[in-house]
Parts: C-alpha cells; structure tokens; sequence
C-alpha cells in the first residue's frame, strides 16, 4: 500500500469528526423552538443539506444535527426570520426547517 493511501486511511476518520459549518452573528440572533409558535408571522420553509459521510464513514449524527441548526438559523435572517423550528427529523444531511418572525 502507498504511504499517501495509507494517510488517506489514517485522515478519515479524523475528518469524519469536523465541524464544517460555523455560526454567523445574525444567525447567532436566531432563536430554535421545539414547534411552531402561535402569534408569529411564517416566513417560509428551507431546506438545509451538508455532508453525512465522508468515504465511507458515517459522521457522528449528533454533529450532524448540531451543524444543520447551524445552517438553518444562519439562513433565517435573509428570510427576515428570527425564529425556526425543525419540521421533520435530519435524514441523511438533510433537514426541513419553518421559519418565523415574532415579535
């Protein structure tokens, strides 16, 4: 086996464990509900994707989930957004997110 394959092998794991995305600071302003809040105005639905597997290892799914609020509520703002909530559960790096402007 070649020393940079070798490497490769030694890398992915390793990988498998980084964080890829970070907080902005409107994103940081972004509250997260549990569900939908009564008396705030919808402004839309998006979709966040990001990596699950890196080759073939399986990212820690907690960091997944973490990493996908992370791209949600940095999207949120843009939306005029300053609250979401998630409407299903992540699925292979993909989760549906509501967003709301409340008061």
């Amino acid at each position: 086996m070649s020393m940079r394959i070798f490497l490769l092998f030694c890398l992915l794991p390793a990988l498998a464990g980084c964080a890829f995305v970070s907080m902005t600071p409107s994103g940081a302003r972004v509250r997260v509900l549990a569900s939908a809040p009564n008396g705030c105005e919808s402004r839309g639905e998006v979709v966040v994707t990001m990596t699950h597997r890196v080759g073939p290892y399986l990212r820690d799914a907690l960091r997944v989930r973490d990493e996908l609020e992370i791209l949600a509520r940095n999207q949120a703002p843009a939306l005029g957004a300053n609250r979401i909530n998630p409407m299903q559960e992540p699925a292979n790096g993909r989760q549906r997110w509501a967003m709301w402007r409340c008061s």
